[in-house]
């Protein structure tokens, strides 16, 4: 198993500096993997936020060896080409160190809705799986074309390539106990799913492995990200939180850190001493068994 944080470039950390010094600090702390928000506007309360793909470049320059990325990139409101050239300059620049963690994007309201972008869901999930397929073939740097629903593209190539061989790992997100995104993840590298307001428990997660595994086509390696909670400061309750997971199968614990796992109010603005306890939380180190 390995292990990561995931955090909003929110408040303090919207400075890409601060971002990349959390980084570093994760880095000799020994996570395994640094992964970001992706939103433009998160709640009425509007947070400062860093655009993630600078902040992500300044955390590839900061670091040598973690891994690094978004969770998740709601790529219905992003131009796939778009995407493409970022995250294959961002792969180059971290050295081959970058994951794609994509999905629908939540607070639909605040994201997609204030800027009278597409909102209906349905319309999203096709949006998202074509981008998918688009992004694959322009990292491929062959002649590439395109003719779907949402998105037509005549023949173009796209170079360089990324990094990484055959591409950028692609995880995919969604909120249990939704199938579909189940379904769409099984096509690609990982599953990071959520259920709302709680944490997948292990049991809900080998019915997630079972559907996964019924859709699979390929026997390439494949990662199941587990999203939670540990109390850096008592490695006994870390180590019995985390163990049933490992157990299981999953692949990688993403150690959730923000200022709501302290109590306070997701349409707020985060208390001065916020960003203090974020940075105290990995500066204590992951839950290794």
């Amino acid at each position: 198993m390995k292990y990561g944080i995931t955090l909003p470039p929110f408040g303090d950390f919207a400075d890409p500096l601060a971002l990349a010094q959390l980084a570093t600090d994760a880095e000799a702390a020994g996570w395994d993997g640094f992964f970001i928000w992706d939103h433009v506007i998160f709640d009425p309360s509007f947070h400062p936020i860093a655009d993630p793909w600078v902040g992500l470049a300044a955390v590839a320059l900061h670091t040598r060896q973690i891994r690094l990325g978004t969770m998740v990139t709601p790529l219905a409101r992003r131009r796939p080409w778009k995407i493409a050239r970022e995250t294959v300059s961002l792969d180059r620049l971290s050295a081959g160190r970058l994951i794609l963690g994509v999905g629908l994007g939540d607070p639909v309201q605040w994201d997609y809705g204030f800027f009278g972008e597409e909102t209906d869901a349905r319309t999203r999930a096709r949006k998202l799986d074509e981008a998918l397929d688009i992004l694959a073939g322009l990292w491929s740097g062959e002649p590439f074309s395109y003719t779907g629903k949402q998105y037509n593209i005549p023949e173009v190539r796209f170079t360089p390539r990324p990094r990484q061989t055959p591409r950028i790992p692609i995880w995919v997100g969604g909120w249990w106990p939704n199938r579909p995104p189940l379904i769409r993840a099984a096509r690609w590298d990982g599953v990071c799913p959520g259920k709302w307001g709680a944490t997948l428990t292990p049991d809900e997660w080998q019915l997630i492995m079972e559907i996964i595994r019924t859709h699979r086509t390929s026997d390439t390696p494949y990662d199941f990200v587990h999203a939670g909670a540990t109390p850096g400061e008592n490695p006994a309750a870390a180590t019995q939180i985390v163990e049933p997971y490992r157990e299981l199968g999953i692949t990688w614990w993403i150690e959730t850190v923000d200022p709501w796992r302290f109590g306070w109010d997701w349409e707020a603005q985060w208390p001065e001493h916020g960003a203090k306890l974020m940075r105290e939380r990995v500066l204590q180190g992951p839950p290794r068994l």
